[in-house]
């Protein structure tokens, strides 16, 4: 019971810190993929807003979305981490992305006391975006635009908004866009206190194998230049150090296959993933 109190005890300054803020969440991964990490991301998000910080989820889909192309006989390829895009791949997208795992995520937060409402990018043109220029990908977009007030409304009014990350173009075009990047986009525009990257991996790892728990914008760019931050990682924490240069306070990468994970990185002393700010605190 005493270390149950003692957590209690460790969580209480963090509400009272975070109190009143946005909180944007990448939610991808294993955590989407397993029953158990569903349900428990769903209770962690109508908690947050229980204690009065404003979640903002944005959500990926890339291993449904591979899978029911491979259905399909659609056959799909990447660049550099981005699914090239055509029309018929674009309503595969759109139709996993807006019409199944977008209403799963309501459904389950809604299940767990939450009250959540969602949208696609292209709902109120949430989302504007630009055609990937440096690329022959498709039709993937590069967000130019957020319309804030359809998200602090929705907030508002005691909702949490859902976002599946599709963008509609000033020409004309419909857009897929990368989750991570459109999380990013959202933060800056919200001026959130947090971005907070859902991933299968415990965070950023040193040379030796070791979880590096906080590091700040310059850290980062030495472990870039030297290589240790390598793959997969590597357009994770830019998108991180994109939102901080853009104004976002603190940014964070953790594992969603551990139980609870936003809880544990966010209210208590230790966290479990890899913090990364404008400078040490």
């Amino acid at each position: 019971m005493s270390e149950k109190i003692k957590t209690l005890l460790e969580a209480l300054p963090y509400i009272k810190k975070f109190f009143g803020s946005t909180f944007v969440i990448k939610y991808g991964g294993a955590a989407m993929e397993e029953e158990s990490l569903k349900k428990e991301f769903a209770r962690d998000v109508a908690l947050l807003k229980y204690v009065g910080i404003n979640p903002v989820i944005v959500h990926g889909g890339g291993p449904m979305i591979g899978r029911l192309l491979k259905d399909l006989q659609i056959p799909t390829k990447f660049v550099d981490g981005l699914r090239v895009t055509d029309e018929k791949t674009l309503e595969v997208v759109e139709m996993v992305l807006s019409g199944l795992i977008n209403k799963e995520i309501v459904k389950n937060i809604n299940d767990m006391g939450g009250r959540a409402i969602g949208l696609s990018g292209k709902d109120g043109r949430l989302l504007i975006a630009k055609r990937v220029e440096d690329k022959d990908i498709g039709l993937v977009g590069d967000i130019v635009k957020v319309n804030v007030d359809i998200i602090k409304d929705i907030n508002k009014h005691g909702y949490i908004p859902v976002i599946a990350p599709l963008a509609d173009g000033a020409d004309g075009f419909a857009y897929n866009v990368n989750a991570d990047t459109a999380a990013g986009r959202i933060a800056e525009a919200l001026l959130a206190e947090k971005l907070i990257l859902l991933t299968d991996v415990d965070g950023v790892l040193g040379n030796d194998g070791n979880l590096i728990s906080i590091l700040t914008k310059e850290e980062v760019n030495i472990l870039l230049d030297k290589k240790t931050i390598s793959g997969g990682m590597i357009p994770k924490v830019t998108c991180c150090l994109d939102a901080l240069a853009a104004g976002v306070k603190e940014t964070h990468i953790i594992n969603g296959k551990i139980p609870h994970a936003i809880l544990l990185e966010i209210f208590t002393d230790s966290g479990i993933g890899t913090k990364i700010s404008g400078g040490r605190q």
